[in-house]
């Protein structure tokens, strides 16, 4: 996958389309990321335990990786992933710009 755990990304469609959040866990078996405050879904929860306490609570499920781009940090906008390579190791860059991703 082009996309690693703590990326900035973009959503490019679905419900949550434009919004920007940092990757929380990439799942390449499923090819799916979860992305921080994007596609967050609550769940009711009853108190198991005497002293526990229910309520509502909310947490990002996963998305399909198709479904974000990356945001560059030199030109700021949504790109895809390129590799090249450089004194021997493989390193992304930006398509756009050309620049190093971190």
């Amino acid at each position: 996958m082009k996309i690693k755990k703590g990326d900035n990304v973009k959503v490019l469609s679905g419900n949550d389309k434009d919004k920007t959040g940092e990757v929380i866990e990439v799942i390449p078996k499923k090819n799916k990321v979860i992305v921080k405050g994007v596609n967050v879904r609550k769940k009711h929860v009853k108190p198991r335990k005497q002293g526990d306490e229910g309520g509502i609570i909310s947490s990002e499920c996963p998305i399909d990786s198709s479904k974000v781009n990356v945001v560059c940090s030199k030109c700021g906008k949504a790109t895809k992933v390129g590799f090249s390579e450089e004194k021997g190791e493989k390193i992304r860059i930006c398509k756009k710009c050309g620049a190093k991703l971190k």
